[in-house]
């Protein structure tokens, strides 16, 4: 690819602010600044060096996020700040969405990518990919609750009842409950419909993949492919 297309497909801004940049001496590749708009590279292992710093190539961008309180998954906030204010300029030019929402008040592991065969690989009902979350409940967790959570509650806009595919109390007033599907306000509802309240709601897990105990409330981190997410051959 040319160097000018390279940066306009990570998001550096239209080409001529990519040539702009690139004849300012911006851009350089393993030490070497970089001043022909049109030079050719290649993209395999490429990490650019743009205006100080480092830029891997990535033909479709796929990252987590651990997601804080206070923060809508929308593009287009209504109250809250958009959790794309938390990502570098260049990842919200080139249109990385979350793949699924979680509420503002929610935290814990979200996935973003600008690749929507893969959003909707993720996200489609057919496929079945797990999320696990950790609900805080007002009131102490019962053996009855977990077994309704696991049998199926039905809530008020599907008269067929919703099930846990997994589900534990991991302590007096805490629950881990693994879902398959992603209905809106689910874990609040499905708890609300057992007879409980959620105070307090994280996501731990997506598919295979686990929150990083070093990947605080803020930060992002690239992913290497669905692979992290599907596990090996996955699908």
């Amino acid at each position: 690819m040319r160097l000018r297309d390279v940066l306009f497909s990570q998001g550096f801004g239209t080409r001529r602010h990519c040539d702009a940049l690139i004849l300012a001496g911006e851009v350089s590749i393993a030490g070497r600044v970089c001043v022909d708009p049109g030079e050719t590279v290649d993209t395999r292992g490429l990490v650019l060096r743009v205006e100080g710093q480092d830029w891997p190539f990535h033909a479709k961008a796929l990252l987590m996020l651990h997601k804080p309180a206070g923060y809508e998954c929308s593009r287009k906030p209504s109250a809250w700040p958009s959790v794309m204010s938390l990502l570098p300029g260049p990842l919200r030019t080139r249109g990385v969405q979350p793949i699924g929402r979680l509420d503002q008040d929610t935290t814990g592991l979200l996935l973003l990518t600008d690749d929507g065969a893969l959003i909707h690989r993720l996200t489609s009902p057919k496929k079945h990919v797990p999320k696990v979350y950790e609900a805080l409940t007002a009131d102490p967790v019962t053996p009855e609750q977990v077994a309704e959570l696991l049998g199926g509650v039905v809530l008020h806009d599907d008269p067929r009842p919703v099930r846990a595919t997994a589900c534990e109390a991991t302590g007096e007033r805490s629950l881990r409950l693994t879902l398959t599907q992603g209905k809106y306000h689910q874990v609040k509802r499905m708890v609300a419909a057992a007879g409980n309240h959620v105070e307090r709601l994280h996501r731990s897990r997506f598919g295979a993949l686990a929150l990083p105990d070093d990947l605080t409330p803020g930060q992002w981190r690239w992913l290497a492919g669905p692979e992290d997410i599907l596990g090996p051959g996955g699908g």
